[in-house]
């Protein structure tokens, strides 16, 4: 039931749309309509990115005050819960504000990476609407030199640097605490500091594994989410 809803309302429009770029795109250039389809459906989830990047900003600033509650509570776990949600509520935030995008995102996110990687096999007719024409077989080579079709260790080092950039900005930086709450904060930013390093690089070895098609869409997917990021944050005055 969960696939044919998901087949219906999200893989088999993605997968036209791909086709049909790729149909209308001079050249029949694969890379194009896959870069194409990645900004649209960037642009479509924009207003839930926004909303997650904001969140997180807010919960980043709260974080003095929340340290000053794990201090002042450290030997009372209930009435710390008690307080921290009173904070909350005060502050008019929902801690669980920025996941909630993310969590509606990720459907459309599995749907782009299946649509990407069909793209690369022999097409379906079945699968395509009755006004899209069916070009029978893709051209997997982009650009005029790159085979999506193969793996390609540049696009996997391009794609995780991208992930270190959109990671960096993020606002992840935790306060300087003192008392009883310091060692939790400080393993808390230690964490922190090896996922900007960790994500990257797990970019990289899963890139290396996979189609460069596969690939160039996480490639653009972080280089778009970076510059909505960096224009969200430049605006708010985040970013110098």
């Amino acid at each position: 039931m969960f696939s044919e809803i998901f087949n219906m309302i999200i893989y088999r429009p993605l997968f036209n749309i791909l086709i049909m770029f790729y149909n209308y795109i001079p050249g029949h250039d694969l890379g194009v309509a896959i870069i194409v389809i990645t900004l649209l459906i960037r642009l479509i989830v924009w207003p839930l990115s926004r909303q997650s990047i904001a969140s997180q900003k807010s919960m980043q600033g709260l974080q003095p005050k929340l340290q000053a509650l794990k201090v002042k509570f450290k030997d009372d776990k209930q009435q710390l819960a008690q307080e921290t949600m009173k904070l909350y509520k005060e502050e008019k935030l929902n801690p669980f504000a920025s996941c909630l995008p993310l969590l509606i995102q990720l459907p459309i996110l599995l749907g782009v990476y299946w649509v990407v990687s069909a793209g690369l096999n022999t097409i379906k007719p079945e699968v395509l609407y009755s006004f899209v024409k069916n070009p029978g077989t893709l051209n997997t080579v982009a650009f005029g030199f790159l085979n999506l079709s193969s793996a390609s260790w540049v696009l996997a080092i391009l794609a995780g640097a991208a992930q270190y950039w959109q990671t960096k900005m993020l606002p992840h930086q935790m306060p300087e605490v003192k008392g009883g709450g310091a060692k939790d904060e400080n393993m808390m930013a230690m964490m922190n500091k090896q996922m900007l390093y960790m994500m990257p690089l797990m970019t990289v070895f899963i890139g290396i594994t996979l189609p460069a098609g596969l690939t160039l869409y996480w490639f653009a997917a972080t280089v778009l989410t970076g510059f909505q990021q960096w224009l969200m944050f430049r605006k708010d005055g985040i970013t110098k």
